[in-house]
This record gives C-alpha cells, sequence and structure tokens, in this order.
C-alpha cells in the first residue's frame, strides 16, 4: 500500500483526526455587515434602508426585490421578512468628514483603511465601524449610537425632535439575541396591524348594509290623538287662514276672483287721510261744483258729475 522507494510516512497522514473549525475574520465580517448591502452584496449607497431586524440594505435592491415577481426570486433569510416597503424604514445618516472615500485613491496603490467609517454619530461623534453599537428610531429614521441614547436620555429625537418609544429603538446589525427580541416585537406589531384592519371591516359592512334614512315613519306611539273637539277647532283654524292666502295667490296670478263676503267698499271722504290727499280726487266737496256755476246742458264741458 505505497511508501514505495523508502518514503517514510508522518502520523497526520496516516491518521485523519477532526476537521479544525474555521474561524471567521472578525474584521472582514464587521467590513461586510457595515459597508456592504445584505441583499445584492453592493457597496451601502445612498438611500440606505433598514428593516426591522436591523439590517442594512440600498433601498434600490429591496425594491427590485419586491418587484421580481418570477421563481427563480431568491428568497432568503434575510429578506423573508420583508413583504412591501413599508417594511423598511429609510436611515438619516450624518457624513463622517475625516473619510476621503475613492478621492485620494486615483492610482489605485494607496491603503484603503476599512476601520475608518463613512457615518458617525451625531451627538457623540463615534465612527459606524462596528465597533460601538448604533441604533435608530423606527418614527424618524436617525441614526444614533447606542451611548448617545444612555447618556442623553430623552423621549425626543435629538435632531429631529421627534417622540419615540422604547419599541421604536431598533439596534443595527445587532448579536443574536438582539434579532430574536426585535423579531418577536416584530410579530407582535403586525398582529396588532392584522386585529385593527379585522375591527374596521365590521363596521365599513354595517355602514353599507344600512341606507341613510332621512325621514323617519311616525309610529303608532307618536300620532296624536285628541278630542273630536279640538280637532274641529284646529280645521276651522285651518280654513280661515288658507282663505286669504288663496286670494292673495289670485290677485298675484293677475285672475280677478270673486271678493269675499265680509269685505265692504270704503270712499276716501270716509277715510282718515289728510285734506290735501283727499283733494286729489273727484269724490271731494272741493271738486263738486253748484248748479249756478255748472254750464248749460248743451254746452260740452269735461266734467261729468
Amino acid at each position: 500500500m505505497g511508501c514505495d522507494g523508502g518514503t517514510i510516512p508522518k502520523r497526520h497522514e496516516l491518521v485523519k483526526g477532526p476537521k479544525k473549525v474555521e474561524k471567521v475574520d472578525k474584521d472582514a465580517e464587521l467590513v461586510a455587515q457595515w459597508n456592504y448591502c445584505t441583499l445584492s452584496q453592493e457597496i451601502l449607497r445612498r438611500p440606505i434602508v433598514a428593516c426591522e431586524l436591523g439590517r442594512l440594505y440600498n433601498k434600490d435592491a429591496v425594491i427590485e426585490f419586491l418587484l421580481d415577481k418570477s421563481s427563480e426570486k431568491a428568497l432568503g433569510k434575510a429578506t423573508s421578512h420583508i413583504k412591501s416597503i413599508k417594511n423598511v424604514t429609510e436611515l438619516r445618516l450624518s457624513d463622517n468628514p475625516a473619510w476621503e472615500g475613492d478621492k485620494g485613491n486615483t492610482k489605485g496603490d494607496k491603503h484603503d483603511d476599512l476601520q475608518r467609517a463613512r457615518f458617525i454619530c451625531p451627538v457623540v461623534g463615534l465612527e459606524m465601524n462596528g465597533r460601538h453599537r448604533f441604533c435608530f428610531l423606527r418614527c424618524c429614521g436617525c441614526v444614533f449610537s447606542e451611548r448617545a441614547l444612555k447618556e442623553i436620555k430623552a423621549e425626543v429625537c435629538h435632531t429631529c425632535g421627534a417622540a419615540f418609544q422604547e419599541d421604536d429603538v431598533i439596534v443595527l446589525n445587532g448579536t443574536k439575541e438582539d434579532v430574536e427580541t426585535l423579531k418577536g416585537r416584530m410579530e407582535e406589531r403586525r398582529q396588532k396591524a392584522k386585529l385593527g384592519k379585522k375591527a374596521k371591516k365590521p363596521k365599513a359592512v354595517e355602514s353599507v348594509s344600512k341606507p341613510d334614512v332621512s325621514e323617519e315613519s311616525p309610529g303608532p306611539s307618536k300620532i296624536k290623538t285628541g278630542k273630536p273637539e279640538e280637532t274641529s277647532l284646529d280645521s276651522r283654524e285651518k280654513k280661515a287662514s288658507s282663505a286669504p292666502k288663496s286670494a292673495a295667490n289670485g290677485s298675484s296670478s293677475g285672475k280677478v276672483g270673486k271678493p269675499l263676503c265680509g269685505a265692504t267698499k270704503r270712499s276716501i271722504a270716509d277715510s282718515e287721510e289728510s285734506e290735501a290727499y283727499k283733494s286729489l280726487f273727484t269724490s271731494h266737496s272741493s271738486a263738486k261744483r253748484s248748479k249756478e256755476e255748472s254750464a248749460h246742458w248743451v254746452t260740452h264741458t269735461s266734467y261729468c258729475f
């Protein structure tokens, strides 16, 4: 079985021991988490979004993932919980003034310092490179270091002033324990949203099924039952009030109706008007002439008495 030519095998070549566990380089892992998109594995570029579990994505990659309806769509653990664009939050990041990027590396011979981060905490000034714990607020999307939230305790965002609660604070690229707690919060939040929608649906159905009744029909209890004497008096009053109305309508329409039985002609002489007003009419005494003043019957006069 081999060993020809005087070769002497060693023990590790003949005996197979347990395989050594490959250790992941921590620096490389941090660079991959904080500088590359979890979905497309491309360099993070604005706009940058984060899911409810604290993972970073390019917004373009998330939109393409949601629009892709092909059967070859890759469904991994990193994106299985993203059902719509509402499940991610766009982050408001503060740029690091000390980060140059690829500006000075025109020839390609410059060393890239991977520990230098593109973004920093706007309150404390810590770099967002994975060495320090960072978190964001789900209500507004502002990003801070965990140290800043602990040192400056407030119920309002330090940047935009929006009010937040403890459930709105999500740790970015947290440990397994952090991811489990965030997953539990996410499930509870979605369950409450479903129950709220179900509670609203029956109310909407009831409002559609019941038509709007403008006038209610009077029931038997609402009908007034009075004495016959009272009803007869009411009918008489109604007839009396309707009579002058009909007369007024007839005069306004231009039709001449019969005079009312109670109405009498009144002369101007009997009225209480002034004498100057009465003298305008021929029935006044000043307009009448005596027999001496009147002309002969043959003579034509314009007065006719």
